[in-house]
């Protein structure tokens, strides 16, 4: 029977050798893995650093998006109420500038410090938003308040105006009822004539030869009149003969006169001073020359109105 040989010192350092090399690449595989995850973690850190970054940057860009779209709307507020918007629209353009800075951040560089700078500068910005809006209030009410007063004191002066124009209106009817009142009356008119040697003639049926009348002779009384005002008063006779037209000579004291607007033709005239006594009044006018035939009209103005009318026939 053979003895078996046991294994040679060569064939032991060998195994010894693989053994050893197997465990240094186990031990750098371990490193290699360590070092890998450690990269990973890094990686992930950094990603979630500039994703969080980024985050602030995109809420930072649409706070400032919001403040200024809130500015927009106070300088159009104010600008509706006719006031000057000036320092809104330097907020407004301070506010561009800091959205332009934001937007011009790459991915990952916005940095603590500028994120606490641009908040502070948000912060800021919504005391004076807050501010300004409470002003924009003030100003309304006050606005509103005002309108209230303007309004109540327009309807005020309306009703003033309305009472004013009442009282103007009464006025004006009083005065036309005054006026009208106190206007003469020529009463117990009596036409007389008289001839070549003044001997007068006087007829109930106002009848006469017109070959013997040489001056016709008008007399009357003024009526009483509590109304009218003791004064001056210009009495206007107007002789119209058979043809319509009036006597008018002024050389015999004739004229012109407003009637209802027109200008006519007055025979004579006589100022005389109303004292309510029914006072006579006598005109005696001298044609000239011959009296046409027919029916002639007297008629007396006072003021432009008349006051008496009458009339004769020469046959």
């Amino acid at each position: 029977m053979e003895q078996e040989q046991s294994p040679t010192p060569r064939n032991n350092s060998r195994f010894l050798l693989i053994v050893a090399l197997a465990l240094v690449l186990l031990g750098i595989n371990g490193v290699l893995y360590w070092m890998n995850r450690q990269k990973t973690q890094e990686n992930e850190q950094l990603t979630t650093q500039v994703t969080e970054k980024d985050s602030k940057l995109q809420e930072q860009i649409k706070q400032y998006e919001t403040l200024k779209a809130d500015f927009e709307r106070q300088s159009q507020e104010v600008q509706s109420m006719g006031l000057s918007n000036d320092s809104l629209e330097a907020r407004i353009a301070s506010i561009n500038a800091d959205l332009l800075k934001l937007r011009s951040f790459k991915a990952g560089s916005f940095s603590i410090k500028e994120q606490q700078r641009f908040k502070q500068r948000a912060i800021n910005f919504e005391a004076q938003l807050r501010k300004k809006d409470e002003e924009i209030a003030q100003l309304k009410a006050d606005n509103e308040a005002l309108y209230t007063e303007t309004t109540t004191l327009k309807e005020r002066q309306n009703k003033l105006t309305d009472t004013i124009t009442t009282i103007a209106r009464s006025n004006q009817e009083l005065s036309e009822k005054v006026a009208v009142a106190s206007r003469l009356q020529a009463e117990n008119i009596r036409i007389g004539v008289l001839n070549s040697r003044d001997k007068e003639k006087d007829d109930e049926d106002n009848e006469f030869k017109a070959k013997r009348v040489e001056k016709v002779k008008i007399t009357f009384n003024l009526a009483r009149n509590d109304v009218s005002p003791k004064e001056t008063k210009q009495i206007m006779l107007r002789l119209i003969e058979p043809d319509g037209a009036a006597l008018y000579n002024l050389s015999t004291g004739g004229g012109t006169f407003m009637v209802d607007g027109s200008e006519a033709f007055y025979t004579a005239k006589q100022d005389l001073v109303f004292d309510n006594t029914r006072q006579p009044v006598q005109f005696l006018y001298a044609k000239g020359a011959p009296y046409k035939t027919g029916q002639h009209t007297v008629e007396l103005y006072e003021g432009g109105v008349m006051i008496g009318k009458t009339s004769f026939t020469l046959k």
